[in-house]
């Protein structure tokens, strides 16, 4: 009679180690597979802006159009790296010519950004400009263009003070 209960014992025992064996199988893949969905992909990465991952250009001015017809539509700068052409995208142009700060070709200049996806290929989304001592913000932190405060002349903005 007691090696029944001793081999029922044993049985019993099996049967839990085996199962809990397959719950904690179950909970690691459960946990690998939920991290592995968690990590975006590089193109998913460069398709939004993060502040920490900026880097800093330092070229020379080769071509600037205030009106694109590369995407994303908006300014945009070619500068000459120590690596190569890179082609920057400023936003407003209106903005550059606000804030006094021109673009002109052999201008030496410092670009704060990083590159960004669209469709396949990749632009460097500018958000620090900067010229001689003068630095324009084009960008915010979360990486959206800005737009400059006002482009009426003082003259229009007393004309158009008290009509609503």
């Amino acid at each position: 009679m007691a090696l029944c209960t001793w081999e029922g014992a044993m049985k019993l025992k099996t049967l839990l180690l085996v199962s809990l064996f397959v719950l904690a199988g179950s909970l690691a893949l459960g946990l690998s597979a939920s991290a592995q969905q968690a990590m975006p992909s590089d193109a998913q990465l460069l398709r939004t802006y993060n502040a920490n991952r900026e880097i800093s250009l330092v070229g020379t001015v080769v071509k600037y159009e205030t009106a694109s017809e590369n995407p994303p539509m908006g300014a945009h700068v070619s500068i000459q790296t120590p690596s190569g052409q890179v082609d920057v995208h400023l936003g407003n142009a209106k903005l550059l010519e606000a804030s006094h700060l021109s673009l002109n070709a052999g201008d030496n200049v410092r670009i704060i950004g990083e590159p960004m996806a669209l469709g396949e290929g990749t632009y460097f989304a500018a958000r620090i400009v900067q010229k001689g001592t003068l630095a324009v913000a084009v960008r915010n932190p979360k990486g959206f263009p800005l737009k400059p405060a006002s482009t009426l002349t003082q003259a229009q903005k007393e004309a158009l003070r008290g009509v609503r």
